[in-house]
């Protein structure tokens, strides 16, 4: 690959993991405007460790207060808010993970076309937009009960259906059950880490037994762009949606997916 190349896909890796506007639909749209070849299997596992590393860097203080809690309370030395929330991430990550080693190979052969990419900007995007325009919530990601978790867990299964954005369902059905936008958007971030995890460990195992050269400056170059640009969206897409809100970014997926219908149509 290019050094073009190398750059633009760790940078829009490393934005649409975490933004609500779907990462799938600008992966297939990035080799129909250019002609580059397909990145490779070892490529993608170099992106998503970037962005598990920029989630986890930019969370460490959280993340060793729930992981430290959550085994107190495993060995049964009481559970706190920390412990909890812990343990609505594990709770929340189930369903995509059933759903996931169940469908995921006949979703992406039935499922995967520009036109349902399309379909699913469009529709779930009109859904964040509602969830965002009627929230009234007052509730952080502390204060969710098990209920909350499985319900946002159910809907995080939907993202295997292209063009519909984990980020962004996740936040929708917070953002529905009353969480305040801050605390879905953190909460959907805390729930990327194990779902990071499992597609990655799903991607490296593929990567195990394929016999392909490994160009290790790539990758480098690939992690540490992504992990750079999926850290600085964490941070400035928490300040933006507290002054101004999801509606843009269902501006952005509404006209996306026009032009996928109107490329694809």
């Amino acid at each position: 690959m290019d050094w073009l190349q190398i750059v633009l896909l760790s940078f829009i890796q490393g934005l649409t993991e975490f933004l609500p506007i779907s990462s799938s639909a600008h992966l297939i749209l990035l080799p129909v405007l250019t002609d580059w070849s397909d990145q490779g299997l070892a490529f993608d596992v170099a992106l998503h460790l970037g962005s598990l590393a920029a989630v986890v860097l930019y969370f460490r203080h959280e993340l060793v207060a729930m992981v430290g809690s959550w085994g107190r309370s495993v060995a049964g030395r009481g559970t706190d808010e920390d412990a909890r929330l812990a343990w609505w991430v594990i709770l929340a990550t189930i369903p995509v993970g059933v759903v996931g080693l169940a469908f995921k190979d006949s979703i992406e052969v039935v499922m995967r076309s520009p036109l349902v990419l399309a379909g699913g900007l469009i529709v779930f995007g009109l859904l964040l937009g509602y969830a965002d325009w009627r929230h009234r919530g007052s509730r952080n990601e502390y204060h969710m009960h098990w209920h909350d978790a499985l319900w946002i867990g159910l809907a995080q299964a939907l993202a295997l259906i292209p063009g519909t954005s984990r980020s962004g369902i996740t936040m929708t059905a917070a953002l529905l059950l009353g969480l305040n936008r801050e605390a879905a958007a953190r909460f959907s971030f805390l729930l990327s880490i194990p779902v990071i995890v499992l597609a990655g460990g799903l991607e490296a195992l593929s990567l195990a037994e394929s016999p392909a050269p490994v160009a290790w400056l790539d990758l480098a170059a690939g992690t540490l762009l992504s992990g750079i640009s999926a850290y600085l969206c964490i941070h400035f897409f928490l300040v933006f949606i507290k002054r101004i809100g999801m509606q843009p970014f269902v501006v952005y997926r509404l006209m996306l997916g026009v032009a996928l219908i109107w490329l694809f149509g």
